[in-house]
């Protein structure tokens, strides 16, 4: 099943695989979205086999997006710190493609997030900087100029303290450690305040998972820059996924 403007989006995260459908005219999916527990340990050929029970549960065919907890180069993965090390130097374009029959674009997952948020969400029609952040597993990060992406930002990897700004102020971390929302608070503002002096954003969407109790922690955020929670909640990433394949298909 396909037409014009439909592509399947597939969101690749630390413990689950989902994926859907998606009219990308509207960001709406068009079929309940089938997710599938992340294979353990989530090695290149484990990833893509799941990839292709999505194609198949879906039975389809046309374009593909492939949302991935990486910096992804021209298709190929580069960095893997919440993923397998034998990702590193795989083209999971490749892959993908391969196993599913179709085109498959990769990119970075919060780079997907942001696509989504900033057609159909919370950044729609925002210029100027917007920086979107993932919290989950780790952090994530999509910058946008003026409705520009500028791909694989990776700011979760900004040292705060001397550690990686995730390992601080990540959604695991605080379930983990069993933070209270006020201290959990405290740590994640000290992050936004580093990204504030290096990129000076208009705008910061606060996405992934726990965004669902933004009202929780966003109050006790002290940002500069507007301050917003996500709107397509856990949706983004497959909706941002199926909006780079469409755009990748040729006019």
């Amino acid at each position: 099943m396909t037409n014009e403007a439909m592509a399947l989006g597939i969101d690749i995260g630390g413990s689950g695989i989902k994926g859907a459908p998606v009219d990308t005219s509207t960001g709406n999916l068009t079929a309940d979205r089938l997710r599938i527990e992340t294979p353990q340990p989530a090695t290149p050929k484990a990833v893509t086999k799941v990839v292709g029970e999505l194609v198949r549960h879906f039975d389809w065919s046309g374009p593909i997006g492939a949302a991935f907890p990486a910096v992804v180069r021209q298709g190929v993965v580069r960095t893997a710190a919440n993923i397998d090390h034998s990702w590193i130097g795989a083209s999971a374009q490749h892959l993908f493609t391969r196993e599913a029959g179709s085109p498959v674009t990769v990119l970075n997952d919060a780079d997907a997030a942001g696509l989504a948020e900033m057609q159909f969400g919370a950044g729609m029609g925002r210029l100027g900087v917007v920086l979107m952040i993932t919290l989950g597993t780790g952090i994530g990060s999509g910058l946008y100029v003026d409705g520009e992406l500028v791909p694989n930002t990776e700011l979760g990897h900004l040292k705060i303290r001397g550690r990686d700004a995730e390992a601080r102020a990540a959604d695991s971390v605080r379930e983990r450690k069993q933070l209270s929302w006020d201290d959990w608070a405290q740590r994640l503002d000290e992050v936004l305040d580093e990204y504030e002096r290096l990129l000076w954003p208009d705008l910061i969407i606060i996405g992934g998972g726990v965004s669902k109790k933004h009202e929780r922690f966003m109050p006790l955020l002290s940002t500069q820059a507007e301050l917003v929670p996500a709107q397509l909640l856990n949706e983004a990433g497959i909706v941002g996924a199926a909006i780079a394949a469409a755009r990748a298909q040729p006019s």
